[in-house]
């Protein structure tokens, strides 16, 4: 079994333990989606480096990003591998005036409705964590409920089940998450074809200015930004400085 599934098969049982109470009502209106800018990402530890900064309070640092120049913020929302919940979800929602993205291994509608009530304006999509045919169901689902979607591929036969799903972002990751690997050379690959489907977005692998200004030389429209925020000792400086480059 590949990390990938193990993400996704943990994922889906603690939904389904979620799906036995009700759902917070929305009230809020759901925040458009920027087009450009910087993702910046709340993020306590991951599969591949463990403890980032596990201390994290996502509300002040959601407005640290804020204050930087993000243009939206990403929320880890998975708690056994990456120390996220819906509740750091909530409170982002409410600390900052970005849009929010609930980053997660989303394969279930109830993921996609819980996502919506808990203050999601996006939400993420992962070619290999399910069928295309079932990602285009839960693409329109999210239609339905106004919810910017994030597509992501790492591999060029990926693209394919992309533009089945008509994403409004299309991510590509440098990191496979089938091995944690991370191929620096992913995005510059696949951007020829991939921005024919939609605006692209970098993930992973971006720990510098210099890095910030490859993506954006490399056709990026966005570039989510992770490990290398969480962890900073002054993420309003650090989201600064990929913002200015």
């Amino acid at each position: 079994m590949s990390h990938l599934q193990r993400l996704v098969e943990q994922a889906v049982a603690d939904a389904r333990e979620r799906e036995k109470l009700p759902l917070p009502a929305r009230k809020d209106p759901v925040r458009p989606f920027p087009g450009a800018g910087l993702i910046a990402e709340v993020k306590r530890s991951s599969p591949s480096r463990g403890a980032i900064n596990l201390a994290l309070d996502p509300a002040k640092l959601a407005q640290a990003y804020q204050r930087g120049g993000a243009a939206a913020v990403s929320v880890l929302t998975d708690w056994v591998h990456f120390g996220g919940s819906l509740l750091d979800l909530a409170a982002v929602r409410a600390a900052v005036a970005l849009p929010v993205l609930r980053k997660d291994f989303l394969v279930e509608e109830f993921q996609i409705r819980e996502a919506h009530a808990h203050g999601a304006d996006a939400v993420l999509l992962i070619a290999a964590a399910a069928e295309a045919a079932l990602l285009r169901d839960l693409r329109a689902l999210a239609r339905e409920l106004r919810l910017t979607v994030l597509f992501e591929v790492h591999e060029e036969g990926e693209l394919e089940a992309a533009a089945l799903c008509a994403p409004d972002l299309l991510g590509i990751n440098a990191r496979n998450l089938k091995t944690l690997e991370v191929h620096a050379d992913v995005f510059a690959r696949l951007a020829p074809r991939a921005r024919q489907i939609a605006p692209l977005v970098a993930e992973s692998g971006v720990r510098s200015a210099a890095d910030m200004r490859r993506y954006r030389a490399e056709g990026a429209a966005l570039v989510l930004v992770g490990e290398a925020l969480s962890s900073a000792a002054d993420p309003e400086s650090a989201a600064r400085a990929l913002v200015q480059a």
